[in-house]
């Protein structure tokens, strides 16, 4: 026997990782990712309200475990674990994040705060009224085209006939691969007013659409404050909407006030609601503001009630402002309207939108009148038949009697076929051999019962007859009439509106820009403690004083300032940070304070903190700069008080870093020490006065490989020691030598 050769395919790696990530990415925005613009569903979605309807679980009929959902749609039609299909079943059932909930939810769906919904073995589901009625009614009227499913044992639509916009009225969120959708909710009235317009006349402009579509509608209710720049957000399908939650003041007694917020913009819902309430009490802790004395969450699910309790006098409307400006009290929602058109991701504006929507609706009606057209013919064939039948019917009898099988008088019906039949008479031959009816016709009549003989039932046959020929003409009418079509199109869409349309909850208008007063803090003198990880914070004075040993060895940098100064922060890259004290938390001495990362443009991963310390005193000091290479400069300290948060403190050559910074007092010499052990003394006096911006001049020649390992400030007569492999150096012992020298060698 032959041994089978191995075949070694070879191809390029890259166009092989390259296809296959496009095949990938392709996957996830198709298959996964994007809604269909013309249902508004992504396939998770449509396949659970699918599998919902395929089980029964409709509206009016018991509500089913949500696992037992779950665990039908995964094993049918949606292989890609259990957790997906169930978030999708959890948010269509939540009405706070959906204008129009699509499944009925049992038990626990979660909350507007971001409590998450109990495990699906707890919960139960049905479909909502208008999930059955206006997504899932005419799917026995092959109106949509179906696929097989992925494993090819089942079929599943490949869009749902639904009869609503439902992409612009549930709006959707999902991240594909290099794309984002992110379309908001709207007013299912609003909208509906919107596609009927645009039916009527098809060259409707955006502008004229929004007289309608005022904009979006959140369940959560809020204020839309950017009412001019929606125009352009609604013709592009991409903007930024500005929204504010809802706030009422109230009084209560001692002629005090309270803050209440009724309803929060759509993007606060879940963790950002917790977030708000911490960003509130930080405003107090950092005295931002005096004037809130208390802050309560009463929300319910009876809807959002969270209270500020102020103090007497308080000046309410700045407050208001300084929370739409401090807190995500004023947030924005980025809109992108990207769907799938035709297979392909598409951002699409409103009139787009309703295009395709009319489109689909068109086809949906075409489908569905041609089908139900089908059904009528086949009926009135029937009846036809039936009705020329009992006409005959002393034939027909006479030819069943007569017969000696089925086929042998369907045979005769069809083709007028006598062979073999025994007739009483040659006139009931000859008349049989007329006889033409169709094979269903014929097929209808040996089917037929003999109580359809009574003249009540014959009667009943003429009038079902004549009302199958008015479907018929109206059906006819209906496909080959653009007028007639859009008719019906707009009186179901007339029926869904008075069923399931709401009142508007977000308010659109044009909000004033929020302006507020921030009060000066008390200026005060504090303590500024950074450890090693750069985490910050400040403190009393006399809270330093009380524990100012612990504070010293715990901390990097300890810093007396004031709490209206900015701390310059200087790192081994050259660049100084700037960041203002009262940024920092204020507070107890073993609180662990805040990354400085998060307060100025400090990159930790990137960066290390050479020297740290408050601009008055920067302003008013000169600074020595050294890098690894050995390069010096002087700089007075006033080139540092700038605006910008962060600049380039010290210019650098390719693969240098900044070895150290410091300020210079009463030193009169300078020792540095290399890596490899050299040191060179020199007065400081030969290192020129430069600007920030220059690269400096060269302190010491360094060896091969070698690199300046320390800097150090020698003061008149002082005794200062450096240890070098664990061995102590007298720096005031090196003889004093000459800038840009190489410097003497220590021996071990």
């Amino acid at each position: 026997m032959d041994r089978e050769r191995e075949q070694i395919i070879r191809t390029e790696y890259s166009e092989l990782m390259q296809k296959s990530y496009i095949d990938y990415a392709m996957s996830v925005i198709i298959s996964r990712a994007l809604p269909d613009v013309r249902d508004g569903l992504k396939p998770v979605q449509r396949r659970t309200l699918y599998d919902m309807y395929e089980l029964g679980i409709r509206y009016d009929r018991p509500y089913r475990k949500c696992a037992r959902i779950v665990g039908d749609t995964m094993g049918k039609y949606h292989p890609h674990g259990d957790s997906s299909i169930y978030e999708a079943l959890v948010v269509m059932a939540q009405d706070f994040k959906k204008g129009m909930p699509l499944i009925d939810g049992h038990g626990n769906f979660g909350s507007i705060e971001g409590d998450g919904a109990a495990a699906m073995r707890y919960t139960e589901a049905r479909l909502q009224k208008v999930a059955q009625e206006a997504f899932l009614a005419d799917l026995d009227k092959d109106v949509v085209d179906f696929q097989p499913n992925f494993d090819e044992t089942e079929k599943e639509p490949t869009v749902l006939p639904v009869r609503l916009p439902n992409f612009l009225i549930n709006g959707s969120e999902g991240i594909a691969v290099g794309m984002v959708t992110s379309t908001p909710p709207h007013n299912l009235g609003e909208v509906i007013d919107a596609v009927k317009a645009a039916i009527m006349n098809e060259k409707i402009t955006t502008e004229e659409l929004m007289q309608y579509v005022k904009g979006p509608d959140f369940p959560t209710g809020g204020i839309v404050i950017n009412k001019d720049e929606l125009p352009e957000i609604y013709r592009t399908g991409t903007g930024k909407i500005r929204l504010r939650g809802r706030v009422e003041v109230e009084q209560v007694k001692g002629g005090k006030e309270r803050i209440v917020i009724t309803e929060i913009p759509y993007t606060m819902m879940g963790a950002n609601i917790g977030k708000f309430l911490n960003d509130v009490a930080t405003l107090v802790e950092t005295k931002k503001t005096t004037d809130i004395v208390d802050i309560s969450n009463q929300s319910s699910k009876d809807g959002i009630r969270i209270v500020l309790e102020l103090k007497k006098n308080a000046d309410t409307r700045n407050l208001i402002n300084m929370l739409y400006k401090k807190t995500r009290l004023e947030d924005t929602f980025s809109v992108n309207m990207l769907a799938v058109v035709n297979g392909r991701p598409e951002t699409l504006g409103l009139k787009s939108i309703v295009e395709h929507h009319i489109e689909f609706q068109f086809e949906l009606a075409t489908r569905k009148y041609k089908n139900l057209l089908g059904k009528e013919l086949a009926k009135k064939e029937i009846q036809e038949g039936l009705i020329k039948a009992c006409d005959v019917i002393d034939l027909i009898i006479e030819i069943l009697r007569g017969s000696k099988s089925r086929d042998q008088v369907r045979k005769c019906l069809v083709d007028g076929v006598t062979e073999g039949i025994h007739f009483k008479t040659k006139t009931s031959e000859k008349a049989a051999k007329k006889l033409r009816f169709t094979e269903n016709q014929a097929n209808a009549i040996l089917d037929m019962r003999l109580y359809k003989l009574i003249g009540l039932e014959i009667q009943a046959l003429e009038a079902e007859h004549s009302e199958t020929l008015q479907n018929i003409a109206v059906y006819e009418d209906i496909l080959n009439n653009y007028r007639s079509m859009a008719k019906v199109i707009i009186r179901d869409l007339d029926q869904m509106k008075k069923q399931f349309a709401v009142p508007r909850k977000t308010t659109i208008e044009n909000g004033e820009e929020a302006v507020f007063e921030e009060k000066k803090a008390e200026e005060m003198e504090v303590v500024v403690l950074m450890d090693r990880f750069g985490y910050a914070r400040s403190v009393d004075t006399a809270v330093y004083e009380r524990n100012r040993e612990s504070a010293d060895a715990e901390n990097r940098f300890v810093i007396r300032c004031m709490n209206t100064d900015r701390l310059c922060v200087f790192t081994d890259t050259g660049r100084q940070h700037l960041l203002k004290v009262a940024d920092l938390p204020y507070g107890r001495f073993r609180d662990k304070g805040t990354p400085i990362d998060n307060l100025c443009n400090y990159t930790s991963a990137e960066e290390g903190i050479l020297f740290v310390e408050a601009l008055e005193r920067v302003k008013h000091a000169t600074f020595l700069f050294a890098t690894e290479q050995a390069m010096l400069k002087k700089v007075d300290g006033v080139e540092f008080d700038v605006a910008k948060r962060t600049i380039q403190a010290a210019k650098m050559s390719e693969g240098d870093r900044l070895l150290a910074v410091k300020i210079l007092e009463k030193q009169e010499q300078i020792v540095l020490q290399t890596a490899d052990g050299y040191f060179l003394r020199f007065s400081i006096e030969e290192i020129p006065r430069k600007k920030k911006a220059a690269l400096g001049v060269r302190g010491m020649k360094l060896q091969d490989g070698d690199k300046v390992d320390a800097v150090y400030l020698l003061q008149p007569q002082e005794d200062a020691v450096a240890i070098f492999r664990e061995k102590e150096v007298h720096l005031n012992r090196l003889r004093i030598g000459k800038r840009d020298t190489k410097g003497a060698k220590t021996r071990l």
